[in-house]
């Protein structure tokens, strides 16, 4: 694998750059840069703008609407809009449900809901962890009764992220209890706005809204909103759970964590002195960038392999999705760090408006502790630490 920029990436790099500095809209640009809340209309309008260049499904196909964007060209891509300010990119529809429909789905339902993915009008969530049922996902309870036309939906999920701003969710449901758990579980397409699906909010200790419970009370979901045969939907959560691993590189976000840190510890603290002059801050620097650049060359060789129509090395989206939680953790712990007592106080009006009362201390200190506590969770979401490192075990050392 050639690491090396051809003259073509370096094009398109140049292009992503000019792009969204022409086309980030300013008060997104700010928001982001300072940690400040994002709102459904934030995230919407960023994608719409990128759908409209095809860039928010660059990486699909081009029968399916997409640009075939190359492994490369997809990091490229999320590694610029980490060091521009751009925001996370809600990729539940473009990287997750988006490739099941079109691999797995009927024509009738690519034709209904590519479009809506492609151009960014409809928010997906997904509906996977539920009480009792996370790092064993398989475990799941939420149940599907066959109705023949319909099926009826009871049960719960957790932890859902933005299920208050999404359109659709698609969901495990259980349908049959015999034979081994994996066996009995269907993968469904959820309209949220049907009757008997609840939302209700969980908040962050700061007071962030990014999860949420997700309750079912007997709601009909019509049979042509199955992805694939009855049972069977748990070979298309392991294809979309391939997916979710290198989503949970967090390489945009780690991107931008990275650059905030370079700026403050730029900057002049007490007595004229900077952060990045101290040695033992600049090794912990230095140390955490050498990390991240083997996870970018890790997550690159994963992508390739998948463009090429290899199998991936065994244990290795479990390996990515590892370093990808445990450098942005360390990052944000650096950031607070960085920011010293200052990080301390909490403004939440300045957290989620333009604030009404004197900013306290710099600006840049302001969001630090809230990415910090949020970030303790990576380890957990998406498949936990342990269990990852349970699966390499098994399928890389032969434990």
């Amino acid at each position: 694998m050639d690491l090396r920029l051809s003259d073509q990436d370096r094009a398109f790099e140049a292009e992503v750059r000019a792009f969204i500095a022409a086309e980030l809209p300013a008060d997104i640009r700010e928001k982001v840069r300072l940690d400040r809340t994002l709102a459904r209309d934030d995230f919407m309008r960023w994608q719409q703008i990128l759908a409209r260049r095809g860039w928010f499904t660059g990486a699909w196909p081009r029968a399916q609407g997409g640009l075939d964007w190359s492994a490369l060209h997809t990091l490229i891509f999320n590694r610029v809009a980490g060091e521009m300010h751009c925001p996370e990119l809600q990729v539940f529809g473009p990287a997750m449900v988006g490739p099941v429909i079109y691999t797995f789905g009927t024509e009738a339902q690519k034709a209904q809901h590519l479009p809506a993915i492609r151009d960014s009008s409809v928010w997906w969530c997904q509906g996977y962890s539920e009480p009792g049922a996370g790092s064993d996902l398989a475990a799941l309870k939420t149940q599907a009764l066959d109705r023949g036309d319909h099926f009826l939906v009871n049960g719960q999920k957790i932890w859902t992220s933005y299920a208050h701003f999404a359109d659709w969710m698609f969901c495990l449901v259980r349908t049959s209890t015999e034979g081994p758990k994996q066996a009995g579980i269907s993968f469904l397409l959820i309209d949220m706005k049907t009757p008997g699906v609840q939302v209700q909010p969980i908040r962050m200790m700061d007071g962030r809204h990014y999860l949420n419970a997700v309750f079912f009370d007997d709601v009909r979901v019509p049979r042509e909103n199955l992805i694939g045969e009855v049972d069977r939907g748990w070979t298309y959560a392991k294809f979309l759970l391939a997916h979710e691993r290198v989503e949970n590189a967090n390489l945009r976000f780690i991107t931008q964590e990275l650059a905030r840190l370079r700026e403050v510890a730029a900057e002049g603290g007490s007595g004229g002195r900077r952060l990045i002059d101290d040695p033992a801050f600049a090794r912990e620097l230095a140390q955490v960038e050498a990390q991240f650049k083997a996870l970018e060359i890790g997550l690159l060789r994963l992508l390739s392999d998948a463009q090429a129509g290899q199998a991936a090395a065994p244990g290795t989206s479990s390996f990515i999705k590892i370093r990808g939680t445990e450098i942005a953790q360390r990052i944000t712990e650096l950031r607070v760090m960085a920011s010293g007592p200052d990080a301390q106080r909490f403004q939440p009006d300045w957290l989620f408006g333009d604030g009404e009362t004197p900013l306290l201390g710099p600006a840049h200190a302001l969001g630090p502790v809230a990415s910090y506590q949020f970030c303790r969770a990576m380890t957990i979401y998406g498949g936990s630490t342990e269990v990852q490192k349970n699966i390499m075990a098994k399928h890389v050392l032969g434990l």
